[in-house]
Order: C-alpha cells, then structure tokens, then sequence
C-alpha cells in the first residue's frame, strides 16, 4: 500500500472504533446509524477526504494526510475550513460545517469553529457522533462559557487562592489548555482546586471533572474535602449540588460530575484490565522510573472515549504527569491542572510554564499560613563512620521472619552509614538517638510541655521501623498506643493515621513513604529523620508534614499541655539529611536498569509487552540459581509454581511455536499467516502472557519474591556500642534565631510610644496597671500577626545567649514584659516572669516575717494563691478576690477578716514588690 492508503486505513479504523460509520458514495445511506463518514464527498469546491453526517445532517469533515504530513499538519488548516465553507453537494439549505478534523495514521487534530477564538488541538481519537450531537445542542460552547466567569466572593479565601482562582480564571478563558497551581503545602490547594472545579462545573457548563491521585489515602482525603466544601454562592453542600464519586472498581457512571481516582485505577480501566488494589496503596513513582522499558500505551475505550472528561486535576502532579502515566492525561480531551508544592523543571514544561499560582513555602511562612523549622542535629560515631566487626561469632537475624541465630561470620567486616539498618543492624546506634532525643526533649526541644510532642519518625524499610517502634517503646517506657507504625504493610494504617492525626496516642509514628507526602496530620511538632533522601522535592514534601498551622485549642485536643497556636515545628536529624546534596527530582536517581520490584510492579499494573515479560523471566531465573532448595519449595508453595515453571511460562508467552500450538494452527513454512490465522494467534499470545503475569497481580508473591531477592540475614551488631558525638541545633538555626530576635528589635522600636506606657505595670501606680495590661495584650496580638509568639521569642534568645537565658514555667502575656526588658537592657538575664515574682515573694515575706508579728498558716495561704495570680496577670485587685480561685477559700470577706483593716495594703504592696 502507499503511504496514503495506509493512512486512509488508520484512519477508518479509528473512526470506527469512535461510533462512525463508513461509507462510500456508492453506497450512501445517511440515516444507515447516527453517525456516518463518507468517503470523498463532493463539495463545491472539491472533494473532501470524509465528510460526517449526524442524523443526516453534514456536522463535520475530516482532511486525511500521510504520516510524513505530521510535522506539517496545522497547514492543513486553511483546506479543512474551505471545505467546512463549502456547499455540500446535493444538500439542501445551510450546510456551514461546525467541526473540522485533520488526521494522519499517527496524529488527530480537531477544530469546532463555534469557539470564539477557535483553535485546533490535538486528541486521542474521533469524538463519537453522540458527543458532537450534544455540542450541537448546547446553548454554547465551554470555551466560550469560560470566557465570561464572574467575579467570586473571596469571603474565606487567602490571598494566595484569590490569585490562583482568578489566574485559573484567566488562563481557561484564553484557552489555554494547561494551568500548574505552585502552592506551599498547608496553603490550601486541594481547597482552590475543588473552587475551580466549581466554577467550571457551574459558569463553564463542564460535564465531567477527574480528580487524579496517585494513592488511595490522598484519594480518600481528597473525597472528604469535597465532601465538606459548601460554596460560597450556595447554602447546599458541593456534593448536594453534584455529584461526587471516588472509583473504587472499573465502573464510572456518566451521571456523576466529579470523579476522583489514582492514576493507576484510571490506567486500568482505560486498558479494560483488572486492577490489583495493592497497586494504589503505594505512589506509583515508586515503581516506574524514567528508563522504564515497561511501555503502557493506553488505547481507545469505547465506554469511556477521550471527551467523558472536560478537566482533569492532578493532585502531588510533580509525580503524575512524567513517563508512562502521562498517557492517561493526554488520552482525554480536557484541560489539565497540576497542584504541587514542589514542582521542577520538567513540572514547568509540561504545563507550558502557564503557572497560575507560585506561592513558595518560605512566602506561605512569612505570611503565617505556613511555620518555619528549627533544625536539631543528633551526631552519633557509628551513624557517622559506621562500625567493625572483627570475624567472631555473631548473631543474624531473618529478615522476614525475625528469626535470630548464631554463626561463625565468614570474614571480618568494615561497614558504612550507608549500610545500617538494610544488611547490617546497630540496635545501639538506633537506641543512642531516641535516647538522646528523650534527653534533649523536655529541656531544649519542647521545655514547655508535659508530653511528647506528636512526632513521626522516617525510616528506611519496614524492617527499620519495627527496629525503631520497640526501642522507642523501651526507653520512654511506654506500651503499645504510644508509639505505632503507619505504613501500607502495617494492620489497619488508615485508622492508625487517624488516630495519630484526632487523639492523644499514638504520640510518636514510624512511617517508610505512607505519609512522607500529601497527607495531613496538623498536630505534628516534631520529625526524626533516621533516612537520608536524595531527592530535593521529596525532602520538601517530607518536611511539609511538619509545616502545617493549627490554633492553640485544636493543639490542646491531641497536646494538653500546648499553651501557644503551632508556630514552629523541630526536624530532628539523625542522618545528615539536611546536609546532604540532593537531586532535584527523585526520577533522577534511577539505575541503569528497571529493578525487579519495578518489573514485578509493571506487569501487576497491566504490561504484559514482551520486553517486561522476557526480562522479568531472566531476573526469576537469576534468582532461581541463587535460592535455597528451602526458599525454592516455599516459592512453589506461594506461587502455585516453581521459579523455573514461572519463569517458562513468561518466556513462553512470545515463544512463536508455543503460540501456535496453543491456537491450534500450523504455521505456514512460507510467507506470512491468513488474516484469520493471525487472530487465533494474537488471542493466544494474549491467552498465555495473562497466565504468565497472573502469579505477579497477587502482593503475597511479589513481596516474597523481592524478599528473597534481597540479602535474607542482617547481621546484628551488638559489639559496637553507639555514642553521641553531638546533639544542638544546626548553627544555621542561629541565623533563623537572629532574624526573629531582629524582626522583634524592629517591632518594639516601632512601638516605643506603647512599650514606653507599659513601665505602669513597675511603678507604684498600681491602680493604673490594668490600663497597661490591656495596652501589653493589644500589643502581644500584633506581635503574633508577624507570627512571632513568646515562646518562639524565648526559644530564639536560648539559642542566641544560651548563658543569659533560663527555662521555666512561661506565662505568655507576663513574659512579654520580660523579653522587653531583657531586650532593651532593663535586666541582664532572660527569666520567666513568674520565677522573678516567685523570688521577690520569698525575699518580702523573709522581710515581713523578720519583725514582732509574724503571718499565720491561714494568711500565707491567701498570699501564695495573690502571688500566682500576679505571676499569671501581672497585677492583683480587690475583685479579684471573689473569682477562682479565692471564693473557694471565702472571698474578699474572708480576706478582710483575715489581714483586718490593712487588707488593702497589703496587696497594694504585692502589687508593687512582686513585680518590681
């Protein structure tokens, strides 16, 4: 055939698989099916390719060119809209054509010159007859509805939504057909996105809108944020409005308008396969990297053709849009938003660098919608030059089992960091850094509090984690419910995480990946990083998890003893991890080949090419020499087969005579099979590649297999016993320390006029110091608009002027005035306010009590309970005598009765001397 008949024939079958069909002129009968393409239709101007008549109306016409016409094809343009001008021959009346298409075998371009500024764009396929039926129908078209959004009612938005919103508005009205949304994490993107879905939906007349994430716990999180939006516009809930569905199987209902779903169940469902739900438990870019030579074409679906969407968004989309899954984007017709807090290069250029949104972490802490880090580091001898083992014996521990036994070691061995915790296991190293974190929690970290702050510690594997949770266990002495692992492998993760995120235990988390990215537990205070990452996104996503805001009463739900809202958060590294050089993307650190987990994961999502079968089978034979005849029986037993059966079986599938033999054909020993022959054997080649992937669609096997791949035994080393070498917060944490004491110097110059009245509260004016209290209160909220608070303050000065700085009980309002009065060289040392009142109480009842007439019992106790209320407000008054906690012992009138006729002054003179 020539180039232009292949072309032709492509072309016909796509549009056959698209609901058309094709005629001929000989053969014309319009009204044979709704919609008919005709072959070299005769217009006033020339023949056209394929015309297309919907109902019997002429709607359409295609120009067909040949491949090599590709790189040429949008000067077809000015053909296809002549021809869509024309007079159709032989029909009556207007016959102005709406739709145009320019098509090669590899390549379809579409054109509906109703759009206001029409403009072609590439898609997958034809549109189906039914769906340019409905185009024709509606009063307008979508591109054409969204350039005419009205303005919203920003009631309740941050400023970065309002930007993003109205910029997602711009951008969709100029057609442009991808937008990326930069937010910082906490910023409220899934919030902007569901906005957006909603004017779309609403003012642009969308159909169907696809909410794409890459596990189901993001799935699950996106659905109840959906679920909760109520717009502002509408008293109704979003869902009461439209509908809103999170795919759980391979059916979507086309009455639904919002769908959310991991980009794997998506995939599946378009290649009409099975889906392995262990699949969406674990991001996706976990198993497929940039060299992947695992192809996953997506190919046409009649149920669910390129247009059933208008809009995909594409949640974490700095891990969804690269490699093979981006198919899935561009297989429908719909516009395309990324959300990401961390997007790179490659994120830009495949939104077209059309960034609606950039909103920076280090934006989003300025403006208080996010918190900033201190950074801790945890320096051990053996986490930083590894250890020796000199040949002994030694015990070894199953990795999968956890079996411990004895043996003689085979030869010394020297290791590295780089090996802990994988091949070699330092319980000490592991135990040296809770201990030190323990040590340090409750003086330096968190000094304020009188629990663990909620913490999540990263590990390296899931065999690091269960190391990690008994130590963490034993040296805080504590059981169960204090300290679990949340990772997809551990029993009921999802209501771990959420009792993690909603109550008082767990206090500490270990997680591997399950909530390294996008999921929210605001609580968090504190991260342990026991795992270096090399990867710059995913380090910011990690830290993301602590950078999340919350207010002081929904801290005190899950951290009683939180006195303050979240204003910073504590990375804990142990590891170096924020030292080490990082890549940009994850996807740069690939191998020089897909991993056998990677394949095994391939073939479970769907691939059955033979480039991924044939490999997979030379990993299983591989992997078969080097088994034991143990490990070789077990296999049998998990697989339904042995390694070597298995192994045939994926050899077998592209092996030419086994097909054959399986479709019951005899191969000619010449030239080519009959088209009918060729069918018997693609089904049979389809028959035995889907039983040879069968055994990989089950998680118990392909865990198995990548268990066995790996070095069984880790070596326990209990002969190198861990010390700290250092634990202090990174000198970097200086230059943070010296920016906030900074922005605080700056604030009270500005407030010199107002800080110069609070010097009431140390006169003998003690009448006026509630006026001066409601100024230091006024003061203190304006403060915290810069989101600084006193105890961020103090932490700051501990950091700066350790020497000078003491801890203690902290009163918010009453330091204050402490910090101001260290800070502008009033006092030389920084003590809580409460301990200064507790000092000047001991040395005026020292002096009180030194003459004739001594206090009773009963009066000292009425003094210590006025002398914690001065230490909490500062000051004292008679009402304040018949409020908790005085009325308890009888008031101002068992006051009265107690000191007599000098009851006035003596609080005149606790007002004075205590807060002197």
């Amino acid at each position: 055939m020539s180039p232009e008949e292949k072309a032709r024939l492509a072309i016909d079958q796509k549009l056959i698989r698209s609901g058309w069909v094709i005629q001929d002129m000989k053969n014309l009968n319009l009204f044979s099916a709704m919609g008919v393409a005709v072959r070299e239709f005769p217009t006033s101007t020339g023949e056209v390719d394929y015309a297309l008549f919907v109902d019997g109306t002429p709607i359409g016409i295609v120009e067909a060119k040949r491949t090599e016409s590709g790189e040429k094809i949008t000067t077809v343009e000015d053909q296809s809209a002549r021809y869509a001008g024309s007079k159709f021959k032989w029909i009556k009346g207007d016959t102005a054509i709406r739709f145009a298409y320019e098509a090669t075998d590899k390549l379809t371009r579409f054109t509906d010159y109703h759009d206001l500024k029409y403009c072609s764009r590439t898609v997958f396929s034809f549109h189906r007859p039914e769906t340019l039926r409905a185009l024709l129908s509606a009063p307008d078209t979508i591109r054409n509805n969204m350039k005419h959004f009205p303005p919203f009612d920003t009631t309740g938005f941050r400023d970065c939504q309002i930007r993003a919103i109205t910029k997602l508005d711009r951008s969709f009205s100029e057609n442009r057909p991808r937008a990326l949304v930069q937010m910082a994490t906490g910023a409220g993107k899934t919030f902007t996105a569901i906005t957006a879905a909603y004017r779309l939906l609403k003012f642009g007349k969308m159909n169907r809108i696809l909410f794409l994430v890459d596990t189901k716990s993001l799935g699950e999180q996106a659905e109840r944020e959906f679920l909760a939006y109520t717009p502002n516009d509408d008293p109704r809930p979003f869902s009461d409005i439209y509908g809103v569905y999170r795919l759980k199987s391979s059916r979507m209902s086309a009455n639904t308008q919002i769908y959310i779903s991991t980009i794997q169940r998506m995939y599946s469902i378009l290649k009409s396969e099975d889906l392995d739900e262990s699949a969406e438990e674990t991001p996706f870019s976990e198993y497929v990297t940039a060299d992947s030579k695992a192809p996953k074409e997506v190919v046409y679906n009649e149920k669910y053709p390129p247009e059933f969407f208008d809009c995909i968004i594409v949640d974490e989309c700095h891990r969804s849009i690269y490699n093979v899954w981006s198919q899935v984007l561009e297989y429908f017709d719909a516009f395309i938003i990324g959300l990401t807090a961390t997007p790179d290069k490659r994120t830009f250029a495949f939104f077209h660098q059309n960034v609606v949104s950039e909103y920076s972490r280090e934006q989003a802490i300025i403006d208080g919608v996010n918190v900033g880090e201190d950074i801790f580091l945890i320096e051990t001898e053996v986490g930083q030059h590894g250890g020796y083992i000199v040949k002994q014996q030694i015990e070894y521990r199953n990795r999968l089992s956890r079996e411990k036994r004895w043996k003689q070691m085979d030869e010394d061995v020297n290791y590295t960091p780089s090996r802990l915790d994988r091949d070699i296991v330092n319980p000490s190293q592991i135990r040296t850094v809770i201990r030190a974190f323990r040590k340090n929690l409750y003086t330096i970290l968190f000094p304020r509090r009188n629990e663990v702050p909620k913490t999540l510690i990263f590990a390296k594997t899931d065999s690091h984690a269960d190391d990690i949770i008994q130590i963490v266990r034993e040296e805080f002495g504590e059981g169960n419910e204090f300290c679990k692992k949340i990772t997809y492998s551990a029993d009921d993760p999802e209501g771990a995480l959420s009792d993690f995120r909603n109550s008082f235990n767990p206090r500490i988390a270990v997680t591997v990946d399950m909530i390294a990215t996008g999921t929210d537990v605001k609580p968090i205070e504190c991260l342990i990083f026991m795992r270096d990452v090399r990867s710059k996104n995913y380090f910011e996503q990690m830290k993301g998890r602590g950078t999340r805001t919350l207010s002081k009463d929904d801290l005190q739900k899950v951290t009683p003893s939180a006195t303050e809202n979240k204003d910073h958060f504590v990375i804990v590294d142990a590891v170096g991890v924020t030292r080490s050089k990082k890549s940009d993307t994850r996807a740069l650190e690939r191998k020089p080949s897909v991993s056998l987990k990677e394949l095994m994961m391939n073939v479970a999502l769907g691939a059955k090419d033979e480039d991924t079968l044939t490999s997979l089978a030379s990993r299983i034979v591989r992997l078969n020499a080097q088994m034991t005849p143990s490990e070789r029986k077990e296999f049998q037993e998990i697989a339904g087969a042995s390694a070597g059966q298995t192994a045939q079986a994926l050899l077998d599938a592209f092996d030419p005579d086994v097909i054959a033999a399986h479709a019951g054909v005899s191969l000619p020993e010449e030239g080519e099979p009959t088209q009918e022959q060729q069918a018997l054997l693609d089904a049979a080649q389809r028959e035995l590649a889907a039983a040879a992937s069968a055994p990989f669609h089950r998680p118990e096997v392909r865990d198995y297999i990548e268990n066995v791949r790996r070095n069984h035994e880790q070596i326990i080393d209990n002969v190198n016993l861990d010390t700290v070498l250092f634990a202090g917060y990174d000198v970097r944490q200086e230059e943070t320390a010296s920016r906030v004491i900074e922005t605080f110097r700056e604030f009270i110059q500005e407030k010199q006029d107002e800080i110069t009245a609070l010097r009431i509260i140390y006169d003998q004016r003690y009448k006026d110091r509630p006026m001066a209290i409601a100024k230091l209160k006024a003061l203190y909220e304006k403060l915290k608009a810069r989101n600084i608070t006193v105890d961020r303050l103090w932490d700051c000065y501990a950091i700066k002027q350790p020497d000078k700085v003491k801890r203690g009980t902290m009163v918010q309002l009453a330091d204050l005035v402490s910090l101001i009065r260290f800070e502008t060289g009033a006092t030389e040392t920084l003590v809580p306010f409460a301990e200064r009142v507790s000092y000047n109480f001991q040395q005026w009842s020292f002096r009180r009590n030194a003459g004739a007439v001594h206090f009773t019992e009963e009066q000292m106790e009425w003094l210590r309970l006025i002398k914690d209320h001065i230490a909490a407000s500062l000051s004292v008054v008679l009402e304040d005598l018949d409020l908790s906690p005085f009325d308890r012992k009888g008031g101002l009138g068992r006051f009265y009765e107690v000191f007599g006729e000098d009851y006035e002054e003596i609080l005149m003179e606790l007002n004075v001397e205590l807060v002197a």
